[in-house]
């Protein structure tokens, strides 16, 4: 019995171990993808603050349509692709542990999604001399699917792989079914969020033309807003990859009892 389980145990670690090239891969995805998750936030900020003067709210609606970008980014790409990155990241700790970061990122991704959803009604509801019209572009239509998938999402997770680990045993076929579910919509989500950011990328910098015919008169707007772009793009490639590969998923530690040797 003592060799048996020795010997299942070595073969489950030699199973799981990885040679150099493997951890070279897994650290410079994940690094790269953490540094593009910030990276975007970061450019957004910056092209706000450096370009459109900051925030304000409806005191000065034009600076009020600022936190919209922000907080789009803040909510829907940073805080909802830390929460994804998550289960890759953290590989070896207990699942619980990961389910609830997950969730915590998440809730994050909320206040800031519904804050940059009001501050842009807003400034569309109370411009002056006239309102101007919501809902009517391709970015609008995508980024309401988006809200609309991520709530459902959010609350299907809360309720299914949280509040039912309550009775754990009867509802563990129920859970597992519902897992492959539930990371298709959540990376769908996300490429939602990645498509609704580049169209109101574009909307905004043909909005900011104005009279202007040729986009390249913005100069160094123009290559910050592509920046921003490229970055989610590279992003979207980075992250597709890491979820689709094997080797990165989630891997807790085997507990071998010896009842079940």
């Amino acid at each position: 019995m003592g060799k048996n389980k020795m010997h299942t145990h070595r073969h489950y670690e030699e199973g799981n171990e990885w040679g150099c090239g493997s951890w070279l891969e897994y650290t410079l995805v994940v690094v790269l993808a953490s540094i593009l998750l910030l990276g975007s936030l970061g450019l957004t900020l910056f092209w706000i603050i450096n370009f459109h003067d900051g925030f304000a709210w409806r005191e000065n609606t034009k600076k009020q349509f600022n936190l919209h970008p922000v907080l789009m980014v803040a909510g829907f790409i940073t805080f909802s692709g830390f929460s994804i990155l998550l289960y890759r990241i953290c590989r070896c700790c207990r699942r619980i542990y990961v389910k609830l970061l997950h969730t915590v990122f998440h809730a994050l991704a909320i206040p800031c999604v519904a804050i940059g959803f009001l501050a842009v009604l807003d400034s569309r509801n109370f411009n002056r001399p006239e309102a101007i019209p919501n809902f009517y572009s391709l970015h609008s239509w995508i980024g309401l699917v988006t809200m609309g998938l991520f709530a459902i999402q959010f609350v299907v997770g809360f309720f299914s792989f949280l509040l039912l680990l309550c009775c754990e045993g009867a509802t563990a076929q129920f859970r597992a079914s519902l897992v492959p579910i539930h990371a298709s919509f959540g990376l769908t989500t996300f490429m939602l969020a990645i498509a609704a950011c580049l169209t109101g990328l574009t909307q905004k910098v043909v909005e900011s033309l104005g009279n202007r015919a040729y986009y390249y008169r913005l100069q160094d707007e123009g290559i910050v807003v592509n920046a921003i772009g490229m970055s989610l793009v590279a992003l979207a490639v980075l992250m597709i990859y890491i979820l689709q590969r094997d080797e990165f998923r989630f891997r807790a530690h085997i507990l071998i009892r010896s009842g079940d040797l």
